[in-house]
């Protein structure tokens, strides 16, 4: 396929197109994630605020903008059908400079990732290897959707709340700081899911075999509830084995207010799953904080 640019697009992007590209709103999920990682390790910030916001900028205007360029690049054909208006597709973006753009965000996070020790540097190139194998052929991990949301769960909650915890302990995570970040991960695939309801047509077009377009809008939204609703119960029943039962029961009250939300997103999925991702989004990452308040607390 040839590259979508109209012959009149400037020949390089401005910064603020550039800006655009690379999404900032998709930053705040590994943010939050690395935030919930410094507090599960029980360790103070104090004194090592320089790495702290190294660890927030590498984990979301660095890895995270990488995968959003990357992302955009290689799907610039299938947005040019769902999202016409996206920098690239709109010639914004000209020529091959999405792809250069996706490259020097990937030295860059190496380059900041390689400052802040050996585990967190294991991390990002993890995380860096993910995001191009989720859009990059011949790897292309988004063409099935129960395989490209798990990846994108992981590099969105887990891998962001590992690193922040190693950086912190400078070591490997406890084990139940690893189990916890998991299986937020695992419930993030149910939010990927409904973010892939606003690309059905294009999806089905290009043969990308996203969840909404294999199952139809009601058993992909009803997976996502499912998905979401069963790692945040595994959670619950492990804050109550740690011994964190006022944790445990906050996170009760969050989860049945997704229950009610829930609720009310399957009965129109489509067009309510943007809805639901700025509603019942907020309470399960809401529920994060709370369980690493109380990993922290064990720590302490």
């Amino acid at each position: 396929m040839t590259d979508i640019a109209p012959t009149s697009s400037p020949k390089r992007p401005s910064p603020l197109v550039v800006l655009e590209l690379l999404k900032p709103l998709t930053w705040f999920p590994p943010m939050w994630a690395f935030g919930c990682g410094i507090v599960s390790s029980g360790q103070s910030p104090a004194g090592r605020w320089p790495t702290v916001l190294a660890g927030v900028v590498l984990v979301g205007p660095l890895v995270c903008a990488t995968s959003q360029a990357v992302n955009d690049w290689f799907d610039r054909h299938v947005d040019a059908i769902n999202e016409p208006d996206r920098p690239i597709p709109s010639g914004r973006i000209p020529g091959r400079w999405g792809l250069v753009i996706a490259w020097i965000w990937t030295a860059l996070s190496l380059a900041v990732a390689s400052q802040l020790g050996p585990w967190a540097c294991a991390a990002t190139v993890f995380g860096l290897v993910l995001a191009w194998a989720y859009s990059a052929p011949p790897v292309r991990l988004k063409q099935n959707g129960w395989i490209g949301n798990s990846a994108v769960g992981l590099c969105y909650e887990g891998l962001p709340w590992l690193t922040a915890a190693a950086i912190m302990t400078n070591g490997a995570p406890d084990q139940r700081i690893v189990l916890a970040a998991l299986l937020y991960s695992i419930g993030a695939h149910g939010i990927m899911t409904l973010n892939d309801f606003k690309s059905i047509e294009g999806d089905r077009k290009m043969h990308v075999a996203s969840l909404p377009a294999q199952l139809g809008t009601h058993r992909a939204a009803l997976l996502a509830c499912v998905t979401m609703a069963s790692a945040q119960a595994i959670v619950i029943a492990l804050l109550f084995l740690w011994g964190q039962p006022v944790h445990a029961a906050i996170v009760i009250a969050l989860l049945s207010g997704q229950f009610a939300l829930m609720r009310r997103l399957l009965q129109s999925p489509r067009e309510r799953a943007p809805w639901y991702n700025s509603t019942g989004v907020s309470l399960y990452v809401l529920g994060m904080l709370v369980t690493a308040l109380a990993l922290g607390r064990i720590a302490a």
